[in-house]
C-alpha cells in the first residue's frame, strides 16, 4: 500500500465509524422490545429476540473462558465492536478480547483485539453469520470463529483466517469437546450441556 492509499482507507474506517455511531444513537432511542438485540451487517439493521436456547448456550461458553481464565478475562456478549466493511457494527453473542485490550479514541473495543468469537444460529439471521460476518471476521483476522448451530446439534469451528477467509473448518455435533488449546485461546470448549432447538 502506498501512503495515500492508507489514508484513504483511514478515512473511509472514521467514515464508517461515524456512520455507525449515527445509526446506533438512532437505535438506541428506538423503542426496541426488550428481549431483543440489533445489530448493523453490512449498512442493513437486523433485530432478533433472544431464545431461551440462545441464552443457554451463551452462558455455556462464557463460562467455559470464565473457567479458563478467571472473572477478569474481557469477554463480552452483545457489545458493539466495528468490524471491516461496509457499516458492520457487528453485536457478537460472545468475544473474547485479549488481555492488553483497550478502547479506541471513540470509546470502541477494536477489532484487532478480538481472539475469538462465538455466534449463536438464530433461524432469522443465520445467513449473516455463515455469511457477511464470518467473512468480516476472517478479514480482521480474529483467530477463532465458532458457530453454534442448535437446529443442526452442530458447532462449527472456524480457525487460521487467511486472506478474508478461514484455513482451517472443523464441523462437531454437540456432545463432542472442540478442541481449542492449540490456539490463542487454549482451551477445550465443551459443548455436551448445548441444548437444541
Amino acid at each position: 500500500m502506498t501512503v495515500l492509499e492508507d489514508r484513504i482507507e483511514m478515512a473511509d474506517a472514521d467514515a464508517n465509524t461515524k456512520r455507525l455511531d449515527e445509526w446506533f444513537d438512532r437505535l438506541e432511542r428506538m423503542p426496541v422490545p426488550e428481549g431483543f438485540r440489533v445489530e448493523i451487517v453490512g449498512g442493513n439493521v437486523h433485530m432478533t429476540p433472544q431464545r431461551d436456547t440462545h441464552w443457554e448456550i451463551i452462558r455455556e461458553i462464557l463460562l467455559s473462558f470464565v473457567d479458563r481464565f478467571g472473572r477478569k478475562t474481557r469477554v463480552f456478549s452483545d457489545v458493539r465492536i466495528d468490524f471491516p466493511g461496509f457499516e458492520n457494527g457487528f453485536c457478537p453473542d460472545l468475544a473474547k478480547l485479549s488481555d492488553a485490550a483497550q478502547k479506541d479514541d471513540t470509546g470502541h473495543w477494536r477489532y484487532q483485539d478480538v481472539e475469538f468469537v462465538a455466534e449463536v444460529i438464530s433461524k432469522g439471521t443465520a445467513a449473516n453469520d455463515y455469511g457477511p460476518k464470518k467473512t468480516a471476521y476472517a478479514v480482521a483476522e480474529v483467530p477463532v470463529y465458532v458457530i453454534a448451530d442448535p437446529y443442526q446439534g452442530r458447532c462449527h469451528v472456524y480457525t487460521d483466517p487467511k486472506d478474508g477467509d478461514y484455513a482451517v473448518r472443523t464441523s462437531v455435533d454437540f456432545g463432542t469437546d472442540i478442541d481449542l488449546t492449540g490456539t490463542v485461546v487454549d482451551l477445550t470448549l465443551r459443548t455436551g450441556d448445548f441444548p437444541r432447538d
